[in-house]
């Protein structure tokens, strides 16, 4: 069942200079299911940001509707918001004049909600920064700032978390346990996430469906394993040796990728769609002199998806 629904979502800006009308996004639509991960990615520019914004509230949409748990974000829009949480990219996400632990309680407090100290220097822990909870905001890193902005947003007990570019600023340890946290927070608490982000690792560690967005449109939207299993039948490495002109032209046509020759041997890439056509090459091959040292299905990774699906547009 849909916690959150995107109904053709339209806003546009108008430049200042010139009164040009531009669409950051253009009509998307959008399912989330209750206990999944869905990422959300895109170029910059994609609208990514302007979404998030809307749901959140911080933008009103030109038309389409958005819905929390069946509410509507403009027209209930305390209703709808308070099922949300949000850490938004770019933003201050905390009050800066307050400390880590004080802003864990005041914005779990204002939601109605309860938490001790101890409980908000244990999640702190986990990014490890309790040697800084008592420190202002304002005297944080960048990365700390992030690390307190997600605990902040993980304490409270919000249905839907909105994590815009959330790895930015961590170090590898705290974004590898943020991929814990995130898959716990779900599977363990039946909490919702959408995630937008650039980082494939953590699409590829935490997301359940996948949506690409380019020019404000989304592009392609479809289960994670779905699209790495598309992608991995079509990829090969194939590596040759004794290759003449003649059998590197009957490759031509299938435009190989990341060519490598040395010390006699040719290694490519080709995408196939259809396996037949690697059967009738190989056999092609065995009648020439040349020799197939190896073919190797390749590893899929979510930054080829991305690539392919932001080039064919």
């Amino acid at each position: 069942m849909s916690i959150l629904s995107v109904k053709n979502l339209v806003k546009t800006y108008k430049r200042r200079k010139t009164r040009e009308i531009l669409t950051a996004v253009d009509s998307i639509s959008m399912n989330i299911d209750k206990g999944e991960i869905f990422a959300l990615l895109g170029p910059n520019g994609a609208g990514k940001t302007t979404t998030i914004k809307a749901i959140c509230g911080l933008l009103l949409p030109d038309s389409g509707v958005i819905t929390v748990k069946g509410e509507d974000v403009v027209k209930h829009r305390s209703t709808a918001l308070h099922h949300i949480n949000a850490v938004l990219e770019g933003n201050r996400n905390l009050y800066y004049r307050l400390t880590p632990v004080e802003n864990i309680i005041y914005f779990c407090g204002i939601r109605g909600e309860k938490i001790t100290r101890k409980d908000a220097i244990a999640l702190l822990e986990v990014f490890g920064i309790t040697d800084r909870s008592d420190d202002l905001v304002q005297q944080l890193s960048r990365g700390m700032q992030q690390k307190a902005a997600i605990a902040t947003t993980l304490a409270t007990k919000a249905e839907v978390l909105l994590l815009d570019e959330p790895t930015l600023g961590l170090d590898v340890s705290s974004a590898i346990e943020l991929r814990r946290l995130m898959k716990e927070i779900v599977s363990d608490h039946g909490r919702t996430i959408l995630l937008s982000t650039h980082d494939m690792n953590l699409v590829e560690a935490v997301a359940d469906r996948v949506a690409i967005m380019n020019k404000g449109r989304i592009v392609v939207c479809e289960k994670k394993e779905k699209l790495m299993k598309l992608f991995t039948a079509r990829a090969y490495r194939i590596r040759l040796t004794q290759v003449s002109e003649g059998i590197m032209s009957l490759f031509a046509s299938l435009e190989p990728r990341d060519i490598q020759k040395e010390n006699g041997f040719v290694d490519f890439t080709v995408d196939l769609t259809n396996q037949e056509v690697l059967f009738e090459l190989v056999e092609r091959v065995r009648q020439s002199e040349a020799r197939i040292e190896s073919i190797e299905q390749e590893q899929v990774n979510f930054e080829r998806i991305f690539l392919k699906y932001i080039s064919d547009q």
